[in-house]
């Protein structure tokens, strides 16, 4: 087995034997954060000591900064168990249909609902490669509606385009030979041209074939070969199979999982969905993916997970 392929366990009983101990996870956590070795976030200084009174806490050498395996990712200065963490993360990446917070309590036998929820947001948080490389190639784009209300939007939800009572959402899935690989979702406040052009220029490479309906606001996205499809009577998720197909899916787990999204942390929702679709195929690996990234993601604090969407 390749180091690569043995980083991540790919069965229950082997994630519980590589990773039973406290001390497995800080060695593997190291491992993620620092692959080449220790770099102190000070100074930059590559030597340091484990501390033998404080648990994975290493002493700069050249400034004698003292930095543990979880300062500054997502898990800063939580008093959760390490191996708690671990399965959070490996259930989250691993589990095909996703995991809601009240079965992560159920599962690992948490003492609150508030906790699981906490380790749910703060690990969709790390779901988004700030380093990841945009769709090309051939891409299907479209926009969707997810229905919502709230006290003060109307019992009946209009019909058509409006944002009333409605959460509205952006999509775009990489095709290559008829065969889905990569996608894309952003929450937008409209379907206007400045926020179509928006999501589809952060979500494409240049020189992309971007298939669309003949919505007018996909016109003249810079440095995008734009192929507008007029549906008319044609069913659109027979001209654009694959964007519709995701957009199905992505309403069918937010019910099934979560009993419908919410406006509040909506974008995090839709990375989890993402994170989950581009790694289908790889869903062990998708838990090395998950802790790598939350090795780099700073942490947030708990008023800012539960902020309401304005």
């Amino acid at each position: 087995m390749s180091g690569s392929e043995s980083r991540f366990p790919k069965s229950l009983i082997e994630f519980q034997g590589r990773f039973a101990s406290e001390s497995a996870c800080a060695e593997y956590l190291f491992e993620r954060r620092w692959p080449e070795g220790f770099v102190c976030p000070g100074c930059g200084e590559g030597r340091a000591w484990l501390l033998k009174t404080k648990a994975f806490t290493y002493e700069c050498a050249g400034c004698g900064r003292q930095t543990s395996v979880t300062a500054g990712t997502i898990m800063h200065a939580s008093k959760l168990p390490l191996t708690i963490w671990f399965w959070a993360a490996f259930l989250m990446a691993t589990h095909s249909n996703g995991i809601s917070a009240l079965q992560l309590q159920s599962q690992l036998g948490l003492g609150s609902y508030r906790t699981a929820w906490m380790l749910c947001a703060k690990l969709r948080r790390a779901m988004v490669n700030p380093e990841r490389e945009p769709l090309s190639g051939v891409v299907e784009a479209d926009e969707t509606i997810i229905p919502f209300r709230t006290k003060n939007d109307p019992i009946v939800v209009p019909a058509g385009r409006s944002g009333v009572g409605k959460m509205l959402v952006a999509g775009a899935v990489e095709v290559d030979g008829g065969t889905p690989r990569r996608a894309r979702l952003k929450v937008i406040e409209g379907f206007g041209k400045d926020e179509i052009h928006a999501f589809a220029l952060g979500a494409v490479a240049p020189n992309t074939r971007l298939v669309t309906d003949d919505w007018p606001s996909y016109n003249d996205i810079p440095e995008i070969k734009h192929k507008a499809i007029t549906v008319g009577p044609m069913a659109a998720h027979i001209v654009l199979p694959w964007i519709h197909r995701l957009f199905s899916n992505l309403k069918r787990w937010g019910l099934g999982v979560y009993h419908g999204l919410r406006r509040t942390n909506l974008q995090h929702y839709l990375d989890e969905f993402v994170f989950r679709f581009n790694r289908r195929r790889t869903r062990h690996a998708a838990f090395d993916t998950l802790l790598g990234i939350g090795a780099r993601t700073a942490p947030v604090p708990y008023h800012v997970l539960i902020r309401k969407a304005a």
